[in-house]
């Protein structure tokens, strides 16, 4: 790798090798310093491929019309588990589960037309204000001038708390979603893992 300048990011990103681009590098993230390395993949090699990482080797797509692409076209891209699925790490085998994210057409939109009434616009629409003084709430909530967790205090927090509205569960309890879901795709001999 290149010698790093003060903030971490290489002082010659844009000589290094291509192939040494491993943007599933947490540490681009923890450090905050991921958005030159996208900037070149997208200028320079928008379908990426990566031979080496943790995770094995893995393609990348950077640009837009690219991810669309692959997006939309399930033929060629699938999200199918028993073809890859959308995973970075691959569960073991005994605990791979059927979920309708992991699924391709029609299969999945059999799936999705269960749920989709209660997203549909006309009932966000009736939710907006809910949702708009929620977001408020949250994000006014926060901390300033000190490192918090995002993910805790947002991501999961207003996640929770619309899947509680939406499936009328107990508004106290709304945590427990997360936690149940984690359990549904824990992998149980992960050290973090929330069930052993």
């Amino acid at each position: 790798m290149s010698p790093p300048l003060d903030n971490g990011i290489p002082a010659d990103i844009n000589e290094m090798p291509l192939a040494a681009i491993d943007v599933s590098d947490p540490k681009l993230y923890q450090d905050d310093i991921w958005q030159p390395y996208f900037a070149r993949l997208r200028r320079e090699d928008p379908v990426h491929f990566c031979p080496e990482s943790l995770y094995g080797p893995y393609w990348s797509v950077t640009r837009y019309q690219d991810i669309m692409q692959v997006e939309i076209n399930h033929q060629t891209y699938s999200s199918a588990s028993e073809l890859g699925g959308i995973a970075v790490e691959d569960q073991p085998k005994d605990l791979d589960r059927p979920s309708f994210i992991r699924m391709d057409p029609p299969k999945h939109d059999e799936q999705r037309m269960v749920v989709s009434p209660v997203v549909a616009p006309a009932n966000l629409a009736n939710m907006e204000g809910l949702i708009r003084e929620r977001t408020a709430r949250v994000l006014d909530g926060l901390p300033r001038g000190e490192i918090f967790d995002w993910v805790d205090l947002v991501s999961i927090e207003l996640t929770t708390m619309m899947l509680a509205t939406l499936f009328d569960y107990p508004f106290e309890d709304r945590r427990q979603l997360t936690y149940w879901s984690d359990v549904v795709i824990a992998n149980v001999d992960a050290p973090d893992s929330p069930v052993h």
